[in-house]
């Protein structure tokens, strides 16, 4: 019986020890995958959200699109690739959004009602929170340098209007005369809303059409160093020197290396208010959220419930990516060693 009694405790504790094992290995797996490190190098891109349907798109213009936010990609990752900053990565990246007519910044900017081009833009760096703007634009050939000229040659975090052109052309940015921001495109834009707003009888046009626009970038390097940039040209047919989300940080634009980097697009009044870039990362840092969750959160739940439209695009200190959009569309892309998205519609 004593034997007997012997071989059942030796049984339990194999069995309990076995179990032990088995949970520390659990245990050991899950730390693997949590504390896996983060890739090479990231960027990802978004090009405006809005009613974007493929059945309004033609195949030309789908597939200049896409070639578009190819050669964007190609131009951030040639830099990252080679060990070059975030920061690098963003601002030349923007740069070729703003030279290229598709989008709603630089070149393809939308019209106030007065007949002007007017643009904002900001930069920031996760490994400091430094950060750059400019608002109310018309002279600087890429907004998003000036930004980020702001952020490293003065004193300040934005400048406005006259006062930003001056600095602009002081310390030697290339500027240009504002009919360079002139396209066809954007002028028929404009008189189509100012056509609406006569049959509503002078009523500020609030077709959700005119709302959207916006280029942003967010990038990791081989040092996690995040940086992220916004640039736009705003609403078309908006009055009274209107500025919105892109060029205010926490707002439009975030980065932190503790948690992601954010760009958004889209009806900027409500990003502004509901501090749209800085709460997702601070539901990452406060909450323990992922990107993908902080990203469902806002966009998807707080934005939508309040009417707020429009996406964001979210890169977070481990290289996970996020592009969410309560739109029907969204231009974004994403690329990572091995790995590249490019997308417009839902």
């Amino acid at each position: 019986m004593y034997k007997a009694y012997s071989i059942l405790v030796l049984v339990c504790f194999l069995f309990f020890a076995c179990a032990e094992s088995k949970s520390d290995q659990t245990t050991i797996d899950s730390e693997k995958k949590v504390l896996s490190p983060p890739p090479e190098y990231a960027l990802v891109l978004h090009g405006g959200a809005g009613t974007i349907l493929k059945k309004n798109m033609s195949e030309d213009k789908e597939k200049e699109y896409l070639a578009a936010l190819n050669i964007a990609l190609n131009k951030g990752e040639e830099i990252l690739k080679s060990g070059g900053s975030s920061l690098d990565a963003v601002e030349q990246t923007i740069k070729y959004l703003e030279d290229t007519p598709l989008f709603n910044a630089g070149k393809g900017a939308v019209f106030t009602n007065d007949g002007r081009n007017s643009l904002d833009a900001s930069i920031m760096t996760g490994n400091d929170l430094n950060a750059g703007a400019v608002a109310g634009i018309g002279n600087v050939k890429n907004p998003i340098s000036a930004a980020r000229a702001v952020m490293e040659q003065s004193d300040h975090v934005m400048l406005s209007g006259k006062g930003a052109e001056q600095f602009a052309v002081e310390i030697g940015l290339e500027t240009v005369n504002p009919t360079y921001f002139h396209t066809e495109n954007r002028w028929r834009s404009l008189q189509n809303a100012k056509e609406r707003e006569s049959k509503a009888m002078g009523s500020f046009d609030e077709s959700q059409d005119y709302k959207f626009g916006t280029v942003g970038v967010v990038a990791l390097d081989k040092n996690g160093d995040i940086a992220a940039g916004t640039s736009t040209g705003g609403m078309t047919n908006k009055r009274y020197d209107r500025i919105g989300d892109s060029p205010i940080l926490g707002a439009g634009t975030y980065a932190n290396n503790k948690t992601c980097g954010v760009s958004c697009t889209g009806h900027g009044e409500f990003f502004i208010r509901w501090a749209v870039a800085h709460d997702i990362s601070a539901l990452i840092e406060y909450k323990g959220f992922d990107a993908h969750q902080a990203g469902e959160e806002v966009i998807m739940k707080k934005l939508k419930s309040v009417g707020g439209s429009g996406g964001a695009i979210i890169l977070d200190k481990n290289g996970n990516i996020s592009m969410p959009f309560n739109t029907e569309g969204m231009y974004r892309a994403y690329v990572k060693p091995n790995e590249r998205i490019v997308k417009i519609y839902k």
